[in-house]
């Protein structure tokens, strides 16, 4: 099996900003995650991350928030989600 495209959207927000989410099922799970997903989530501008979740190889799931990197238990795809968009909103103040 090869890797397969679950989900992708990509925003472009009025004054810059960038929300783009890509969710992806693998084979086997990206080591040290123990699922079978491969995910970026990024909200940001050009050359600017501002937050952004993933599972790195070597790293598993980790969150970067205003230039700070923290690591990120993974649960569902639904928490995934609802935990960047709580981020996003609290930095585009529409919380």
């Amino acid at each position: 099996m090869k890797a397969q495209l679950l989900y992708y959207r990509r925003m472009d927000y009025d004054d810059g900003a960038i929300v783009e989410m890509v969710l992806w099922a693998v084979p086997a799970p990206v080591p040290p995650s123990a699922h079978g997903l491969k995910y970026s989530l990024f909200y940001g501008r050009p050359g600017l991350r501002e937050v952004g979740y993933d599972n790195e190889r070597g790293k598993g799931g980790h969150r970067h928030f205003q230039g700070v990197e923290t690591a990120y238990s993974f649960t569902t795809v639904e928490r995934l989600l609802a935990d960047f968009w709580a981020d996003v909103h609290k930095l585009r103040g529409t919380q």
